[in-house]
C-alpha cells in the first residue's frame, strides 16, 4: 500500500475580532482585516476546489473540516484522523438558510428545537435532525437515519463556512482517540504533515466539544447524548422559559441507557475511547464514595503503588490535573521516588474553567514528559458533567482514595 505523501503544513493567523455577523440570521460576515479575508479565501479554495480538509477554530475545540456534501472530500477527514467509519460526523452551518438546504422539505422544527436554537444558535449546541439521503451522504451519518448539525459561534468558523458557501463536516482536529485540540499549536504537533492549512484564531473559549441533543423521539423528551459547552441546567431553564409544558430532559448514561444506539451511535463520542494522551491517565475520586465492589484506598497507599510502576532508575514523573482548592490540589505530596507537575483546573466552584482547561492540561502535561497523569474528579453538575464525561473516557483506571485527615497530606 502506498503511503500518502506528507503535506507542507501552513499555520495562518486569523483575527476573530475583525469578523462580525450582524445577526444570527445573517448569511455573510463583514471582515475588516484584509489579511484575514485573504486567509479565509485561501482556505475556502482548498475546501471547495481542492477538496482538501482545513483546520479551523471553533468556540469548542479546533475542527478538521471538509465539504459535508462531497463524499470524496469528507473521506479525507477519516483518513487524516484515522477515524473509524462507524463514528458519525457533525455538520456545521453558517446560517439558518443553509440549515434549511440540508433538511427534508416536509420537516417542521419541533417547538423544543425552536426554543433551543433561539437561545443557543450560533453556539456550542448540536441538534439531531432527520437525514435526507438525497442530500446528506451516508459517510457523514455512518448510515444512520439522522444527521447532527450545529451553527458555531466562533467568528472564524462561521465566516469560513459562509465564504465557502457550503456546510462543513468537522470533527475535532486530532488523531483519533487523542485529546481534542484547543490551540493551533496542539493541532500542529499532532497533524503536522497531514494537513495543508491550519487557521490560527487563538485559544478556544469553551474547551470541550458541543452538547449533542436528540429531540426526535415521539415522547417529546430531550435526550442529551453528549454533555458539552451548553449545560443541561441551561437547556432545562430555556425550555421552562419558552414552553408552557417543557419536555423532560434526560442525560444518556445518567438517566437512561440505549444499548442499540451505543452499538451504532448517531453522534460522535459515544462508542469509542476518546481524549487519551500517550501516557496512562488515572481518574481519582476524592469525595465520591466507591460503588459496590470498589475499595477505598488510602492516599499514602496509592502514592506508594505509583512508585512501584517506575523503573527505579529515576523519579516517576506524575502530572496532576485538579482544581487548585481541592483535596488533591492542596495536599502535601510525597517526593520519595515521585516528581510532580501540577496543572490547575481553576476553582472547584467554577466548572466552566475546568472545561476550558481540561484538554490543554492533558496535552501540556504530555508534552512536558510526565509518565502518567492523575485527574481529580469534579462535581457532575453544570460544565462539570461534560468534564467528567471526557475524563471517564480518557482514563484507563479509576481509583477512590481517602486522604489523611490529620494534616491533609498524602
Amino acid at each position: 500500500m502506498t503511503r500518502p505523501m506528507a503535506l507542507s503544513t501552513q499555520v495562518l493567523k486569523c483575527d476573530p475580532s475583525s469578523i462580525s455577523f450582524p445577526s444570527a440570521t445573517s448569511t455573510m460576515p463583514t471582515i475588516s482585516s484584509p489579511e484575514t479575508q485573504a486567509v479565509l479565501e485561501a482556505a475556502s479554495h482548498d475546501l471547495v476546489h481542492n477538496l482538501q480538509p482545513v483546520v479551523f477554530p471553533t468556540e469548542t475545540v479546533y475542527g478538521l473540516g471538509a465539504l459535508a456534501l462531497n463524499e470524496s472530500a469528507t473521506s479525507k477527514i477519516f483518513s487524516t484522523k484515522g477515524r473509524p467509519a462507524d463514528n458519525p460526523l457533525i455538520v456545521h452551518v453558517s446560517s439558518f438558510p443553509m440549515l434549511r438546504t440540508l433538511l427534508p422539505k416536509s420537516y417542521t422544527l419541533p417547538p423544543s428545537y425552536t426554543a433551543l436554537m433561539k437561545h443557543f444558535w450560533p453556539g456550542a449546541l448540536t441538534l439531531l435532525f432527520p437525514r435526507d439521503p438525497q442530500i446528506i451522504p451516508s459517510i457523514i451519518t455512518a448510515n444512520q437515519p439522522t444527521v447532527a448539525i450545529r451553527m458555531p459561534s466562533h467568528p472564524v468558523a462561521r465566516a469560513l463556512i459562509a465564504v465557502a458557501n457550503a456546510p462543513l463536516a468537522a470533527p475535532s482536529a486530532n488523531s483519533s482517540g487523542k485529546p481534542s485540540p484547543t490551540r493551533a499549536e496542539h493541532v500542529q504537533r499532532d497533524l503536522d504533515g497531514k494537513v495543508h492549512l491550519i487557521l490560527d484564531g487563538g485559544a478556544c473559549g469553551v474547551g470541550l466539544e458541543s452538547t449533542v441533543v436528540d429531540g426526535l423521539h415521539a415522547d417529546g423528551a430531550i435526550r442529551v447524548l453528549r454533555p458539552g459547552g451548553i449545560t443541561v441546567e441551561d437547556i432545562e431553564r430555556v425550555l421552562r422559559e419558552e414552553m408552557q409544558v417543557p419536555p423532560k430532559v434526560m442525560v444518556h448514561r445518567r438517566d437512561y441507557r440505549d444499548e442499540v444506539m451505543e452499538a451504532a451511535p448517531t453522534t460522535p463520542g459515544m462508542k469509542y475511547r476518546h481524549y487519551s494522551p500517550a501516557v496512562p491517565v488515572y481518574l481519582l475520586y476524592t469525595s465520591s464514595p466507591p460503588p459496590e465492589g470498589k475499595q477505598l484506598v488510602h492516599s499514602s497507599t496509592f502514592f506508594a503503588s505509583l512508585r512501584e510502576t517506575g523503573d527505579g532508575n529515576r523519579p516517576l514523573k506524575v502530572g496532576i490535573l485538579s482544581p487548585n482548592d481541592s483535596r488533591l490540589g492542596t495536599c502535601v505530596l510525597p517526593t520519595d521516588g515521585l516528581e510532580w507537575t501540577r496543572f490547575s483546573l481553576g476553582p472547584t466552584a467554577e466548572p466552566a474553567v475546568a472545561a476550558h482547561l481540561l484538554f490543554d492540561g492533558l496535552l501540556t502535561l504530555e508534552r512536558q514528559g510526565v509518565d502518567l497523569i492523575l485527574v481529580e474528579e469534579v462535581q457532575e453538575e453544570r460544565e462539570g458533567l461534560a468534564v467528567m464525561n471526557r475524563v471517564k473516557k480518557a482514563a484507563g483506571q479509576s481509583v477512590w482514595i481517602r486522604f489523611n485527615e490529620i494534616n491533609g497530606s498524602g
